[in-house]
């Protein structure tokens, strides 16, 4: 799961959407994060954890080309936002740009974010990534700019068409384990530990 998701499953169980998008950008101890953002942080961790251990992430990360097996989990990911964004009037009540928005001004109010997380915030907004991963444009946008940021960007290189070549099957394990994940982020909200409340 990328942006989309985590900011999803933050509102589905009502914790910081700040904390749980600020978990991607997180390093070292909860604690020495701003009390606000260590619930969604902790979340966070837990939820990539039980989708990195899950037998169906494990198949589908498997089922990549043997080339692109390093990056395999992060175009899944990404597939998963897409999935996410293309599906949204089914998880969620409200719009995706209304969601969106809604997202953007509580990134915003957040304080104490970390350092890299505050300096794409503007572009984030602006160029409305959330909302781009509705489209298949969005989704090779942002396979494109990851691997921007990756040590060995050539790693994504043909990336975009081997996981539109895998769609029916990055549908079929989304559409099996998200509603999973969402159930999973409402009972680990109420199993947070004291210390990070």
């Amino acid at each position: 799961m990328n942006f989309l998701a985590h900011l999803h499953l933050a509102d589905n169980s009502q914790t910081s959407l700040a904390g749980n998008l600020a978990g991607d950008f997180a390093k070292g101890n909860i604690q020495n994060f701003a009390k606000p953002l260590q619930q969604g942080i902790w979340l966070h961790r837990q939820l990539d954890q039980l989708t990195d251990e899950h037998e169906l992430s494990r198949d589908l990360v498997k089922a990549f080309p043997k080339k692109y097996s390093r990056v395999a989990p992060i175009l899944m990911d990404l597939a998963f936002d897409h999935m996410l964004a293309r599906y949204w009037d089914e998880y969620h009540n409200i719009k995706l740009e209304e969601f969106s928005t809604y997202a953007y001004d509580e990134l915003d109010k957040a304080e104490d974010l970390p350092e890299s997380l505050s300096k794409i915030l503007p572009r984030m907004r602006q160029q409305n990534w959330l909302k781009a991963y509705e489209s298949r444009a969005g989704l090779n946008d942002a396979i494109l700019g990851v691997s921007r940021r990756f040590s060995k960007p050539e790693l994504f290189v043909g990336a975009d068409k081997v996981v539109k070549q895998m769609d029916v099957d990055i549908e079929i394990a989304f559409r099996t384990l998200y509603p999973q994940l969402m159930a999973y982020s409402r009972i680990l909200s109420r199993k947070t530990p004291e210390e990070y409340l």
